[in-house]
């Protein structure tokens, strides 16, 4: 099987295209960088280049790509990651699944359409974290651990608090052990009312410690 001038330009074009998506994340250190969105993306570009080729009168050409999907997803699967209850990695994980979309597309000849869809992949990952930030800005969810004297007033003295600044409290849940008494609120509201509600439990001298 001979090189043929179009299979060196879409493996170039795959390298090219899994680059420009490997710098957003090289960039911002995710696990999946530079390098490795550029193997996946002229993995599925040669995958599908030969699905094309090997492809006899009696087989599927689309066999061996649709396997990529699901071969993908495992290693998309590997980067998520659980820290208490957040989900970590589900942005590198659908980055690596659409790379690999990407190469399939280039393997295919789709170069119109894999163009368009790099330029509003690299504006979703470059410009929208900004939206996102804005937005992150308006509403913030937090969970309050704190531990206080065992006190049935206070509790109440602190909840009222949330509120006074502006603070909604979506759940909260009381335990008591010795003459301590361990308060957990899970309250929403902007950047600016979760640090005046922070300066209040650090200036209160029966809050013995508090984390969130």
């Amino acid at each position: 099987m001979e090189l043929l001038l179009e299979d060196l330009v879409k493996i170039l074009l795959a390298v090219a295209a899994g680059g420009l998506v490997g710098l957003e994340r090289e960039f911002r250190d995710k696990d999946a960088g530079f390098r490795t969105l550029i193997f996946i993306c002229v993995g599925a570009a040669l995958f599908t280049m030969f699905s094309l080729k090997l492809a006899g009168p009696d087989n599927e050409p689309t066999r061996i790509a649709a396997n990529i999907v699901s071969g993908v997803g495992f290693l998309g699967a590997g980067v998520i990651l659980r820290e208490g209850v957040r989900i970590k990695g589900l942005t590198t994980a659908s980055t690596i699944w659409l790379t690999a979309a990407l190469g399939m597309g280039i393997g295919g000849g789709q170069f119109a359409l894999i163009g368009a869809a790099v330029a509003i992949i690299l504006v979703v990952l470059w410009v929208f974290p900004r939206f996102e930030h804005w937005v992150d800005n308006l509403r913030e969810e937090r969970t309050y651990d704190v531990l206080c004297l065992a006190e049935q007033a206070k509790f109440g003295e602190l909840e009222k608090c949330f509120k006074e600044h502006g603070l909604k409290i979506r759940s909260h849940r009381l335990g008591r052990d010795g003459d301590l008494m361990s308060c957990t609120w899970v309250a929403s509201g902007s950047p600016q009312a979760h640090d005046a509600m922070m300066e209040v439990l650090f200036e209160d001298p029966q809050v013995r410690e508090f984390k969130f």
